[in-house]
């Protein structure tokens, strides 16, 4: 029989993305799985890319949280929870360690999985766990993911590649320009992970220059504003329609190259196996920075009160082989 997995990794977009690898993982050693993932809505799309992924249930949290006093709201809650009590797992993978995550694992009906006190984000989390396994909290946030799960079926990882297991093979948007493009991600959820706009231009110019078209997507509609300004300051520049997280993904997944900030889909695009530089200011890149697949590219550039300069930038693009 095969072993029934519900892997339970809500947000954020970024560490949604960071566990894809630990799927791939755990299909290659435990073949005989069928593996559900419980996500919040707005990144469900992500593990549909992942051909183990057998089923995708939606939670939504954050929506609920903002209609708490609603009777929609409440009748959602009841029909998650009924739904996700009709289904039996014999493991329930808390791979987040929030007690957000882990009330959720424990709505599920199978015995719960996760790091222990040690090594969970919220220590506490993991008075809820059954079984309870140590994770360096040293590592990269993708090496995180695969050792847990490594640590629950009994594999090792060391000979295995990395692997994110995603691909987006949708034909090209007639939006996008002709001929080479490259992807600035310029949005983030936090003021200070942003890049000075001064330094967006200064970098679009030199992508003009170079024959290459700067694409700028956006998200809400401060992002979309910054879009709008940015591709005033530079002719040339396309500020791209408003896209779905499918779309967004096709078109990481055609881009010659992407620049972005600490944001999920600079993650999203090094998963697709595409040119990543990415832009830190106010984070380590050591613990949550780009991480590529074997063979791919994927440069981390500044860090904590260190925003890279636009040299720094186009060197890089230089050294993946776009200029």
């Amino acid at each position: 029989m095969s072993k029934e997995i519900l892997l339970v990794k809500t947000s954020s977009l970024g560490d949604v993305i960071h566990f894809l690898p630990a799927v791939s993982d755990i299909k290659a050693f435990v073949p005989d799985s069928d593996i559900d993932w419980l996500v919040e809505e707005p990144f469900a799309g992500i593990p549909r890319l992942h051909p183990g992924i057998r089923d995708v249930i939606p939670v939504s949290l954050r929506r609920w949280r903002r209609g708490l006093f609603k009777k929609q709201a409440r009748m959602e809650v009841g029909q998650f929870i009924r739904g996700l009590r009709q289904l039996r797992h014999d493991y329930v993978i808390d791979s987040q360690g929030l007690m957000k995550s882990a009330l959720l694992a424990v709505l599920a009906r199978g015995p719960v999985y996760g790091a222990d006190r040690v090594s969970a984000r919220e220590p506490l989390a993991s008075a809820f766990y059954k079984y309870r396994y140590p994770v360096p909290r040293e590592r990269h946030a993708v090496e995180r993911g695969r050792i847990l799960a490594a640590g629950i079926f009994g594999y090792g990882i060391e000979q295995m590649p990395l692997n994110y297991g995603i691909a987006c093979d949708e034909p090209r948007a007639e939006w996008l320009p002709p001929g080479r493009y490259v992807a600035c991600l310029h949005g983030t959820s936090r003021a200070s992970k942003f890049w000075a706009e001064d330094r967006w231009i200064g970098l679009l110019r030199e992508l003009i220059a170079a024959g290459v078209a700067p694409v700028l997507p956006w998200g809400n509609a401060a992002e979309r504003e910054r879009s709008d300004r940015l591709a005033k300051e530079v002719a040339g520049a396309v500020v791209a329609p408003h896209q779905t997280l499918a779309q967004l993904a096709a078109m990481l997944a055609q881009a010659d190259a992407v620049v972005g900030v600490d944001t999920g889909p600079v993650h999203l695009a090094v998963a697709l196996g595409r040119p990543t530089v990415a832009l830190y200011t106010d984070t380590d890149p050591a613990q949550t920075g780009v991480y590529p697949m074997p063979g791919k590219t994927g440069i981390n550039l500044g860090g904590i009160g260190a925003s890279p300069a636009v040299a720094d930038v186009a060197d890089a693009l230089k050294d993946i082989g776009l200029f």
